[in-house]
């Protein structure tokens, strides 16, 4: 695999673009992790472009929270959840069956401490707000895919400015949650569903972020995955990786100059 060209991205100095001859990815990115780990990084066949679709997780990847862990913290078992919620992540878990049990272990606890958790725990990761500015600015398309609920889900994209909310929700019964959960389980396979039928619509390429072993096959059904901050399974599923910056560095990565940010 020979180096062609090595040289700062067209406007920004701060990306170096990296141009090879034809070989295996995955020694093009063995290499990159072997002299510059940790790094952002996308390795693509061709000079990444703002995409027509942005298809993206939420927990752990637009917010630096999981919510059913912080949710579980107001009925006193946040070390019991999140135990599940990180094997689960890391694919050791089934993703629909961890859901079930920890949303089970919830039943009886009072509405009102979704919106004091949403108050109180989920904050924005950053650069996140750019990043779904910018790219709708570009005419592209946002949706918020998330395994997590939509009592979490869509005020988290009103902030930041998702067109599109498909996610969980979680069943209540007076004032309480129950248990359950309404209707069937948005999982890996929804998540990659969602982004393949953007795509039909729309054309393009497609973006897709994401951290977890549930985020993969759509990290992989997109021109430019990019694992964030993620799960090492995730990580070497994906074509793309931000181990380093923030989520303007998805920016940086797909072309955008700072200039261009909104």
């Amino acid at each position: 695999m020979a180096v062609r060209v090595a040289e700062p991205l067209r406007g920004d100095a701060g990306v170096l673009e990296i141009e090879t001859g034809a070989g295996d990815s995955a020694v093009l990115r063995a290499v990159i992790d072997a002299h510059f780990h940790p790094a952002d990084l996308l390795v693509s066949d061709h000079r990444p472009t703002v995409p027509s679709v942005f298809v993206s997780d939420m927990d752990s990847t637009m917010i630096g929270q999981e919510c059913i862990d912080e949710l579980a913290d107001f009925a006193g078992i946040k070390d019991q959840i999140a135990a599940i919620t990180e094997r689960a992540m890391q694919g050791e878990l089934d993703f629909a069956e961890a859901l079930t049990e920890r949303v089970r272990l919830l039943g009886g606890l009072g509405e009102d401490a979704i919106v004091q958790c949403l108050d109180e725990r989920i904050r924005d990761m950053p650069g996140a707000v750019t990043l779904v500015a910018t790219l709708k600015a570009h005419g592209c398309r946002t949706v918020l895919v998330t395994g997590g609920f939509h009592q979490f889900a869509d005020p988290v994209a009103e902030r930041l400015g998702f067109e599109q909310v498909v996610g969980n929700r979680l069943a209540t019964a007076h004032g309480r949650l129950t248990g359950g959960l309404v209707g069937d389980i948005v999982d890996s396979s929804v998540k990659q569903r969602v982004l393949r039928e953007e795509m039909a619509r729309h054309g393009g390429t497609s973006l897709a972020t994401g951290d977890g072993a549930n985020d993969i096959p759509m990290l992989v059904a997109a021109h430019y995955g990019l694992a964030y901050h993620a799960k090492p399974k995730a990580r070497l599923a994906a074509n793309g990786a931000i181990d380093r910056g923030d989520l303007t560095s998805v920016l940086r990565l797909l072309g955008v100059a700072e200039g261009e940010w909104a």
